[in-house]
């Protein structure tokens, strides 16, 4: 191995230690507090580290589990995430939660064990192409060869990983690299010429934005994750109360503007509500924070913001322009880019029809479902009591489908980083781990996670993890006896053939939870479904609730496949 000469000045601060010792060294020294993985032969040399190093790990009962789990921790924290997985199925049972995080922008760092380097490439017992499999789905990655590297390609991994758009980053490294030892210096600089986030936006940029400001008659702000990502929440409530412009969220962006101000539209999107797509339909100014225009908030493109001139700040510029054609593009961070706007305070917009004609739309088209249905639970009741009962005050942890929408039209979400869920790679079984991460993140809060019976047992082991640490998140299980939104789907588009959709044969929930030794309860009415969540509420350990909603309940409104936002379905009126 190819060992580096040092300076006189190097000398002073190299010390001489194993790879394993180097990896754990720097994890202290970015102010790791906790951990999630999976031991295995290829990694054994760093666990061995592990053991005596003061850094908290939780073995997750699975690699996926890790990985989501380390997903909920950043998207609490905001600070990176730390898995560790061993090589082969180890390395690839992670690969899910590296494209749900890379597209949903968390920051994690990911340390995979790999085989020694003298058998790279020949097919050695658990060898994968790590680096060749995670390059589309991972910021940035690194093969470890030489030990020296390791203080600082950790030191990297964290910065690339945290700053500009986050996201994950992956650190293969073989078992050799972790048991050789060499010197290294230990608090190398950073120097990545070739990486260099836009933070502070273009003035001449923030000019032209307020003077569309002041020019809109229907302006409308679109707050999407970035947002939370930047920690401008305030900065977004100052900006929209000085100009008057009304807000509307994406799905990952619910929190970052308060659920119940007088500004708040509500989310858009394919399970929207009817004003916020509306505002954006005949809006004459789209400005755009934090947000990627997805396709299940813009509907056909054809027909999205038709009006509009669009301005788009993003700290990621590949994002300005991609699906939406942008007349404003401003580059930077949302949290800079708001101060911006807010110091040059520019002439308001003459918007107050604007936004009586909104709050019109939210008093005639508000969410509705059949609440004089009492033979059945419905599972919209469910959140408006989870949230009723818990003041609103709850970090809500989500797994994907139809339990998601309703959670996210129902829960009224008034604070920033209470709000995880999988957006863009839609994972079914991200809930139930990542609530273990959310809670992990602050043990002070409710962590609420809403799951379906379809993806609750994808990841289910992990109540082992809750039961083993005596977490006290509570498991909302709305079930259904089916994989939901693809049942909607299959009656919707495709002449209710329910192929494969329906689950017949279910386990115990509660059962299964008194076999972790977790305190289970069901319910199949409105009125056992509130003594449940009171009961579960008081109790500072883990609890399932197995909540038997109405199997046929479908998520409305919706926006069809193909349609424009403003060709909503499910309304009345």
């Amino acid at each position: 191995m190819s060992q580096k000469t040092a300076t006189p000045e190097q000398k002073e601060t190299t010390t001489t230690k194993s790879g394993a010792q180097f990896l754990l060294s720097a994890l202290k020294k970015q102010n790791v507090e906790v951990m999630f993985g999976y031991p295995g032969g290829a990694v054994l040399p760093i666990y061995d580290e592990i053991y005596d190093a003061g850094i908290k790990h939780i073995l997750t009962r699975h690699e996926q589990g890790a990985i989501h789990a380390a997903e909920g921790y950043a998207r609490i924290t905001g600070k990176p995430g730390v898995v560790i997985a061993t090589s082969g199925p180890g390395a690839t049972n992670i690969i899910t939660g590296l494209a749900d995080a890379m597209i949903d922008s968390l920051p994690l760092v990911v340390i995979t064990g790999q085989v020694a380097t003298s058998v790279i490439g020949s097919d050695a017992f658990q060898e994968a192409d790590v680096l060749g499999i995670t390059t589309p789905i991972t910021k940035h990655n690194y093969q470890v060869r030489n030990v020296e590297d390791l203080p600082r390609i950790i030191k990297e991994a964290f910065y690339i990983a945290s700053s500009g758009r986050p996201g994950p980053v992956l650190i293969d490294i073989p078992k050799d690299i972790a048991l050789t030892k060499a010197e290294a210096n230990e608090d190398p600089e950073i120097n990545l010429p070739g990486y260099q986030p836009t933070i502070k936006p273009n003035y001449l940029q923030i000019r032209k934005l307020i003077e569309a400001v002041s020019a809109a008659k229907k302006p409308v702000i679109l707050a999407g994750a970035g947002v939370l990502h930047a920690k401008a929440s305030d900065q977004l409530r100052e900006y929209a109360e000085q100009q008057g412009i009304p807000v509307v969220h994406t799905l990952l962006g619910l929190g970052g503007f308060p659920a119940e101000h007088p500004l708040f539209v509500g989310m858009a999107g394919m399970h929207g509500v009817y004003a916020a797509n509306m505002a954006l339909y005949e809006s004459d100014l789209l400005i755009s924070i934090g947000a990627r225009f997805d396709d299940r908030v813009t509907g056909n493109l054809q027909s999205f913001a038709p009006h509009a001139t669009v301005a788009h700040i993003d700290i990621d510029p590949a994002e300005i322009g991609k699906n939406v054609p942008t007349a404003i593009p401003v580059v930077g961070d949302a949290k800079e880019t708001l101060i911006s706007l807010i110091k040059q305070n520019g002439k308001k917009s003459e918007s107050s029809e604007w936004r009586a004609t909104i709050d019109s739309w939210k008093e005639r088209y508000p969410l509705h479902y059949d609440r004089d249905k009492t033979d059945v639970l419905k599972p919209q009741k469910v959140i408006e009591l989870v949230h009723e009962l818990t003041d609103g005050d709850a970090i809500v942890v989500t797994d994907v489908g139809q339990h998601q929408m309703w959670s996210a039209q129902y829960y009224k979400l008034n604070k920033p980083d209470a709000w995880v869920t999988s957006g863009g790679l839609g994972t079914m079984g991200f809930c139930v781990p990542a609530a273990i991460g959310a809670q992990l993140a602050d043990r002070s809060k409710t962590v609420i996670a809403v799951v379906g019976d379809g993806g609750f047992q994808m990841t289910s082991q992990e109540l082992g993890v809750m039961a083993e640490m005596n977490l006290p998140i509570k498991i909302v299980i709305l079930n259904n006896n089916a994989l939901g939104m693809v049942r909607q789907w299959q009656e919707l588009f495709h002449n209710e053939r329910y192929s494969h959709s329906l689950l017949t044969s279910q386990p115990s929930f509660v059962k299964l939870a008194d076999a972790y030794g977790i305190k289970g309860f069901q319910a199949s009415t409105s009125e056992e479904a509130e003594a449940a969540l009171r009961e579960a509420l008081n109790t500072p350990e883990p609890v399932l609730i197995d909540m038997r909603v109405e199997a046929m309940e479908n998520v409305y409104p919706m926006v069809a496949p193909g349609k424009g936002l403003h060709e909503m379905e499910g309304y009345e009126g």
